[in-house]
């Protein structure tokens, strides 16, 4: 039988709190910096995933257009509601990242902690050709590491290196800059991510064009 990966999701955003899940961060940090270096204008397009708290610090340092994605309908529900009033500020899709179709391009893709679910070839590369396709500037992974677990939230996962992680998105993004970091979990175990940041080849044009103000 087909897995089904929304149900899967849906029932771990239904029955667990955030102190329950291993990818909770109060404090994205690296991710912030990332987003910093960049040195954007405020009103750059900038996309990420889930019930994180990136969304919480990217409105309190003033983005206009943040985008928050995630495959769990439950998952969005709780951003919203930790979020409140703010949540209006916010454009909320839910959908499975590599059956996702926008309607516009992003300065900023922002990627902890779904890269590493995508086990087959045909996965990665549905995700590598939508990200390629409406990436118009930076994009950022966080993914498992080799020191790394291999499952996560019962599933298992593929753990990268810098140099796997670059060579799949070598002919589409060039690497920025990577960090490994210890993710201490509510749990009090440590998990290692590997992030990197990269950019859009210029040689290869976004599909979709930016939207005009």
């Amino acid at each position: 039988m087909k897995f089904d990966r929304k149900k899967h999701w849906e029932t771990v955003y239904e029955t667990k709190n955030p102190d329950q899940v291993s990818w909770t961060q109060e404090i994205p940090k690296t991710s912030l910096e990332f987003i910093r270096s960049f040195k954007l204008n405020k009103d750059a397009r900038i996309i990420g995933g889930g019930d994180s708290k990136l969304v919480d610090y990217l409105l309190e340092e003033e983005y206009k257009n943040i985008t928050v994605l995630d495959i769990s309908e439950k998952a969005i529900a709780k951003a919203k509601k930790r979020l409140g009033e703010k949540a209006s500020k916010v454009n909320w899709i839910v959908s499975d990242i590599i059956e996702f179709e926008p309607d516009t391009s992003f300065d900023v893709w922002h990627d902890r902690a779904t890269f590493h679910f995508l086990t087959t070839d045909d996965q990665i590369k549905k995700y590598i050709k939508i990200a390629s396709k409406f990436v118009r500037g930076y994009l950022i992974i966080g993914t498992f590491s080799q020191n790394g677990p291999k499952k996560c939230s019962g599933l298992e996962i593929k753990q990268y290196n810098e140099e796997e992680l670059t060579s799949e998105l070598k002919k589409r993004f060039d690497k920025i800059h990577c960090v490994t970091e210890d993710h201490l979990t509510p749990f009090n175990t440590i998990q290692n991510f590997l992030f990197c940041s990269f950019k859009r080849q210029l040689t290869v044009k976004p599909e979709i064009p930016s939207p005009t103000s």
